[in-house]
């Protein structure tokens, strides 16, 4: 029975591989192949793949695409990107996925990606991979966004996903309304680049925001009871604001949005209308630990607090997202969140093991590469041994 059942198995998975598809688009459909992404979508098939031939003129195909099936998208020259002139709308549908590799969206802000409503009885998957994009909206409910290794010259908003190694103006993980077929894991940004705010407005799931480089995070909703980090990141803020760097607001009863641990970050910023690093209306737990400033370490609000330091030499450029000075083997000395040298941890975006340099490692030619792992800092004979992984080709 174990071997029959073994079989049928087998026989569903290659029976799923044959009946994918690659379609090709070319400039004036040379070749026999499609002459429009628009007109290879509507000749697809869920689980097909489109493979789209960057112009020889860098110019784009020209049109807005409605997307309403389970595609994968990538360019036909290895390592360049196809241009897309227009608007890309992903009609939403319980298990749909949609996968851009590649794509360029070039330099108009009216031309986003976005998912145009909630989905019913299930989740819509979007996965951006070494894109160039204006902006992303992909907040209905139920759609979960993985985005890696991408370029977004405006905003992020997501309700669910992971977003790693991207560089932003602003990322937000939003809704407006809470999923009803909710996911399996937490929303995750962790190596990012942001000009503006990385920000939580989202209410359906735990937060976790590790290693990234920007000018401040914005805490304005959060999971109930919920469990959420801000760890190893790198807040540098050269003009004044009206809050602190990272803020933590909210509408609700004081602790009713679960707790916050703010540990091993590295702060600096111009003061403004405030001199807090860290400043909650106690919607959450907030504790902060083993965080280093430049700034004298001032709080406002209830935070439980130990092993902060204030006035800290540090060097920070926004160019080339380094910082440099009193943050090294500054952060928690706990085996847990050791370098990847298995040093102490250094405070700021290189310090642990979701290291910056996991993202933004040396140029391998455009290579294959990891866009996530996950391995654990101590094992022990009497625990098993989890690695997860995931990673994408350029």
């Amino acid at each position: 029975m174990k071997k029959q059942l073994l079989f049928m198995a087998f026989v569903g998975l290659f029976s799923t591989f044959a009946s994918a598809a690659d379609l090709y688009v070319r400039n004036l459909g040379a070749g026999g192949a499609y002459s429009s992404v628009s007109a290879a979508i509507t000749a697809a098939s869920n689980g097909d793949r489109i493979i789209i031939q960057p112009k020889s003129n860098g110019s784009a195909y020209v049109e807005n695409l409605t997307i309403n099936k389970s595609l994968t998208f990538v360019s036909e020259t290895i390592y360049n990107k196809y241009f897309i002139q227009g608007s890309i709308n992903i009609t939403p549908s319980a298990g749909r996925a949609v996968t851009f590799n590649n794509l360029s969206s070039g330099n108009f802000t009216i031309y986003n990606v976005t998912v145009t409503g909630a989905t019913t009885g299930g989740r819509t998957t979007v996965n951006l991979y070494n894109c160039y994009l204006n902006n992303v909206d992909t907040t209905p409910a139920n759609t979960t966004t993985n985005m890696s290794g991408s370029t977004v010259l405006g905003y992020v908003f997501f309700s669910h996903g992971r977003m790693t190694g991207n560089i932003v103006q602003r990322m937000t993980a939003y809704n407006t309304s809470s999923d009803t077929s909710l996911a399996t894991t937490d929303v995750e940004i962790i190596g990012n680049a942001a000009s503006s705010l990385i920000a939580n407005q989202q209410s359906s799931y735990n937060f976790k925001f590790y290693n990234n480089f920007s000018t401040g995070f914005g805490i304005y909703t959060t999971k109930a009871g919920g469990s959420n980090e801000i760890i190893n990141n790198t807040v540098y803020e050269p003009n004044g604001g009206d809050v602190a760097p990272i803020y933590i607001t909210g509408n609700g009863n004081p602790g009713s949005g679960g707790n916050i641990a703010i540990m091993n970050n590295a702060i600096s910023f111009v003061v403004a209308q405030t001199n807090a690093c860290i400043q909650t209306d106690g919607i959450a737990n907030v504790t902060a630990t083993y965080n280093v400033s430049t700034n004298a370490f001032v709080t406002e609000g209830t935070i439980t607090q130990t092993n902060n330091t204030g006035a800290v030499n540090m060097s920070f450029n926004n160019s080339t997202y380094t910082i440099t000075g009193g943050n090294v083997n500054a952060g928690n000395p706990s085996v847990l969140y050791t370098d990847l040298d298995l040093t102490r941890n250094d405070a700021g975006h290189y310090g642990g093991s979701n290291s910056w340099a996991n993202y933004w490692g040396p140029d391998s030619g455009a290579m294959p590469q990891i866009n996530y792992l996950v391995t654990p800092r101590q094992i022990l004979n009497t625990s098993t041994l989890n690695v997860t992984g995931s990673g994408f080709s350029k």
